[in-house]
């Protein structure tokens, strides 16, 4: 099936609108329409620092859009995607109380609520349902703040978009909840063919019930648009007749989609405007602003986000999706572009688009792109360089410009590849993250020194990792020099860092001993091969190195001398580290089970729900299993009596499809070539209804 030309950039722009819109909005999400004018006036642009916030946060717009969308790749891209398929992946990656949702409780949060049902197996459609959870429940806003990913797998394809949200709605909220969820989505992916507002509406419409809530409130909100050439008036007669007291619940979507319709009726090509009105209207300001900026940056393109102030700069493309899958979480949106789009690719039929420049993680090739690279502050240079994506020899490339830069002065741009020390301060749910670099890799970057820089240029590669207290220490590679036009590829082997998480990654510049003015272009950034690391709690009081483990049991606990000691009250609890770049690799330890029905180490872990392992049971089995969803294969078997209490030595490798197990001295192997094996993922340490502890985690080459 054919699909824009331009669809990838489009893509891309609309995931820009979507981080635009969730960070303006939340620093004051819930407030009313008079508070905002009354101690904020109106929303030109982000506030985050007159509130005292950081503006990239996580935030459950974000999180739930680019983490539900992954059923697409779990259980088959197709237009068939089912709504308990959905819920699947809704228990894969969800963290309890910690992660993508507003974990409010029972009846309170909706989400909440679903996901509490889907624990108990009600399945969906059932566990979103107004006869499972009553009409209050079932149509609060979730539904609808979640369907950005739908609509943007389906470019110009409204019928496609509209069945994948309704079924993803329908695994949290029911009624009016998912017909707005479906209308918005349908929308979104007219978008890709076509600028008009009223258009796009009408093709929403066409996908819900004519006799809905929503269909009559949409009436209404264009009729007041007929009437009322300021939108103030508009918002008033939403307030009045639409408004939060006039029905039930905490964030109720009958108010909220109305101001959103009314904002892209009033600024129907403006994506500031829109923005300005929709945040400036009040109540939820985030889940509006998100689902509006997404619409306005498919719609308008990045010509459009940047016609007013710079949106951009401030975000650096960076986003937080706290999951269960932990190298998901560090992101950015290039790499959420082209993820979203090759789901889109292949779910027309279509080739994949192609990995740039084989495959390096940072390669900037999307217009304007920083992919979250942006100046280190604090350092010595005269002027902090400036940053700007270029087109270079034929593609694209990061331009880092200097000024002024004397002899002993340091220059610096890094990325994020761990939670920033930022997370401390962030009032939302908890950043469930690991980071994507590791000691023991290669990580590689191309260089190239302008011509006509003012003489040489000293470049190396630089790491920012976290130290025993949790402050930043920087670690340097070999210094290159690079004369004007010069260009070079420098590597380097990550060296050992005592255990402790990478928190940036990137280069940094200096003279060679006068002052320069110039620039230097960092063509592409990768990283590759097997982690060699050992894992333990360090010297310090930090606790940065606790926080690179996906935490999902129910305690992790800091009061016995072992660096990991975990424990599950109810089901299975696990513990995850690593990314999915890890594919053969081995890992190591001597564990003690000190109470549990099974406990063990598992591999490839790609989420709660989805992982090889070997493991001990207390029914006297060693095994070694495939874990997906709630189905649990064993790949092979042996007789063990299980100790508690007992210290045992653990290993387990896995190279291609075969995994090798060595487990209290006990050999195990199995292969899996099954169509469902997993090719890549982190490691584990697991447990059912007990306690587990070790005091290092050995990963290493196979």
């Amino acid at each position: 099936m054919q699909v824009p030309n331009d669809y990838l950039e489009r893509v891309y722009a609309g995931v820009l609108g979507k981080l635009v819109g969730v960070y303006v909005g939340r620093p004051f999400e819930g407030w009313t329409y008079q508070k905002i004018m009354k101690e904020l006036g109106p929303i030109e642009y982000y506030v985050h620092e007159r509130l005292n916030q950081p503006l990239v946060v996580t935030d459950d717009d974000v999180a739930g859009t680019f983490t539900f969308v992954r059923a697409l790749e779990d259980y088959g891209i197709s237009t068939d995607l089912s709504a308990e398929n959905i819920g699947k992946a809704w228990l894969n990656y969800i963290v309890e109380e910690r992660a993508i949702l507003w974990w409010g409780g029972s009846g309170n949060s909706t989400e909440h609520t679903a996901w509490l049902n889907l624990k108990k197996g009600i399945s969906a459609p059932h566990s979103g349902s107004i006869a499972t959870n009553g009409s209050t429940v079932a149509e609060q806003i979730g539904a609808q703040i979640f369907i950005d990913g739908w609509a943007m797998v389906a470019p110009g394809q409204p019928a496609v978009a509209a069945k994948l949200a309704e079924q993803a709605g329908k695994v949290s909220h029911d009624g009016e909840s998912v017909h707005a969820a479906v209308l918005w989505a349908a929308m979104e992916a007219e978008a890709f063919t076509s600028s008009d507002i009223n258009h796009l509406i009408d093709t929403g419409l066409s996908f819900i019930p004519d006799e809905s809530l929503i269909t009559r409130l949409i009436a209404d909100v264009r009729a007041w648009h007929k009437q009322n050439p300021d939108w103030r008036d508009t918002r008033q007669k939403i307030e009045d007749q639409y408004g939060y007291d006039k029905y039930p619940g905490n964030c109720h979507v009958v108010p909220n989609h109305a101001l959103m319709i009314m904002a892209v009726l009033y600024a129907p090509d403006d994506f500031q405007r829109a923005q300005m009105i929709v945040n400036t209207s009040g109540w939820d300001t985030d889940c509006n602003a998100g689902n509006v900026g997404c619409l306005m940056g498919i719609m308008l393109g990045l010509e459009g986000l940047d016609a007013g102030p710079d949106w951009r700069g401030p975000i650096a493309d960076r986003l937080l999706i706290s999951s269960a899958d932990g190298g998901n979480s560090i992101n950015d949106a290039v790499r959420q572009a082209y993820y979203v789009a090759n789901l889109g690719m292949k779910l027309a039929g279509n080739a994949p688009f192609d990995p740039p420049k084989n495959g390096a993680q940072y390669h900037f090739s999307l217009p304007g792109s920083q992919q979250g690279f942006r100046a280190v502050d604090g350092y010595n240079a005269s002027g902090a360089p400036r940053i700007r994506n270029v087109e270079f020899e034929g593609a694209r490339a990061l331009s880092i410009n200097y000024e002024a830069l004397g002899p002993g002065q340091l220059a610096a741009v890094t990325t994020p590849t761990f939670s920033p020390r930022e997370v401390l301060d962030m009032r939302t749910y908890d950043l469930m993250a690991t980071p994507l670099v590791y000691s023991g890799q290669d990580v590689s970057a191309r260089v190239v020194a302008d011509r006509t820089n003012t003489g040489s240029i000293s470049v190396r590669l630089r790491l920012r990792a976290y130290d025993a207290h949790d402050e930043l220490r920087d670690i340097d590679g070999d210094v290159v020099s690079l004369a004007p036009g010069e260009d070079r590829l420098i590597s380097w082997v990550v060296p050992d860092l005592d255990g402790q998480p990478i928190a940036e990654i990137g280069i940094a510049l200096t003279t060679d001993g006068r002052r320069a003015d110039g620039r230097v272009l960092l063509d592409y950034l990768r990283w590759d091969g097997a982690p060699n690391l050992v894992l333990h709690r360090p010297a310090g009081d930090g606790d940065f190195w606790r926080m690179a483990w996906v935490n999902g049991v129910s305690f992790f606990s800091k009061r016995f001398p072992p660096s990991f000691r975990i424990s599950q009250g109810r089901d299975e609890g696990i513990i995850i580290h690593g990314t999915r770049h890890w594919t053969d690799y081995a890992v190591s330890t001597d564990i003690v089970i000190h109470l549990g029905n099974y406990g063990g180490v598992a591999v490839r872990v790609q989420g709660l729900r989805r992982y090889y392992a070997v493991r001990a049971t207390r029914e006297g089995k060693l095994q070694i299993v495939r874990q997906r969803d709630e189905e649990t294969t064993v790949l092979a078997e042996t007789s063990y009596d299980l100790v508690f209490e007992k210290t045992i030595a653990v290993q387990l490798s896995v190279m291609g499809s075969r995994l090798s197990a060595s487990f209290d001295g006990i050999s195990l192997e199995a292969t899996d070539t099954s169509e469902g094996a997993f090719a890549n993922g982190g490691i584990g340490l697991l447990v059912h209804e007990g306690a587990l502890s070790t005091d290092e985690v050995r990963i290493g080459a196979v």
